[in-house]
């Protein structure tokens, strides 16, 4: 079984096919304004994010663009009558975007995962939807603030994060940086061990009977103080 969906039955995976249908259509608009087109958003978190991690010159190029076809897409998509201008069309995505929280909410309940006890492709997909917009620091929280009244949803974001990511409520790894500094010192000890065991059986192949050290042939002098080459030597 290496299918997350493999014990789901033929209802539930319609009803997930259903339900990433609705995370496309209502959530991911609201999605794509809070990170890229919120003007305050934008220059204070994302751009600055992204540039950090692209080089450059394309850090200074690549987000602006982002940013444009991000609008492009909400535009397009969401722009058509009777909603034609932006400030129309922001306050309809985010209409939706909330309705399509608290349909979430109520589906989800009380249970650790939408379907039964284990994660499913929906749980990836609605993780990967709302973890987002529960964790980063915005200084616009439109949506950041109505999913912090659905504790279901918060929950669910915290068990995946704490059992899948080791990282706890407040976003950081349980033993911190110590951790990650004792790998960082086993992964050195393990090069060096590898290292020195490739030198020993460079050292012994040298050493090898069957591989005795190559003399270098001395060219004799000619006359004239110049090394005699095989070609020098054939000539009359």
């Amino acid at each position: 079984k290496y299918n997350a969906d493999y014990d789901l039955s033929a209802k539930e995976g319609a009803d997930t096919l259903a339900y990433i249908a609705l995370l496309e259509e209502k959530l991911l608009p609201a999605l794509l304004h809070t990170f890229w087109i919120e003007a305050e958003n934008y220059c204070r978190v994302t751009k600055p994010w992204f540039a950090s991690r692209i080089a450059f010159p394309l850090s200074l190029y690549l987000p602006g663009k982002m940013s444009r076809e991000a609008l492009n897409r909400i535009m397009l998509t969401k722009g058509g009558p009777p909603l034609y201008s932006l400030t129309e069309v922001e306050a309809q995505i985010y209409r939706d975007a909330k309705e399509c929280l608290n349909l979430l909410s109520k589906r989800l309940g009380t249970s650790q995962f939408f379907f039964g006890d284990t994660p499913t492709t929906l749980d990836a997909f609605m993780f990967g939807f709302l973890a987002p917009i529960y964790k980063v620091c915005f200084p616009r929280v439109h949506l950041q603030e109505h999913l912090k009244q659905l504790p279901n949803l918060c929950r669910f974001c915290d068990d995946i994060l704490t059992s899948y990511f080791r990282l706890t409520v407040s976003g950081h790894s349980p033993a911190g940086q110590d951790t990650a500094d004792a790998n960082l010192q086993k992964l050195t000890q393990l090069v060096n061990k590898e290292s020195n065991l490739i030198e020993k059986m460079d050292d012994n192949l040298r050493k090898s009977p069957q591989h005795p050290p190559r003399k270098l042939k001395t060219l004799k002098l000619a006359a004239g103080g110049e090394e005699s080459s095989p070609m020098s030597r054939l000539s009359p």
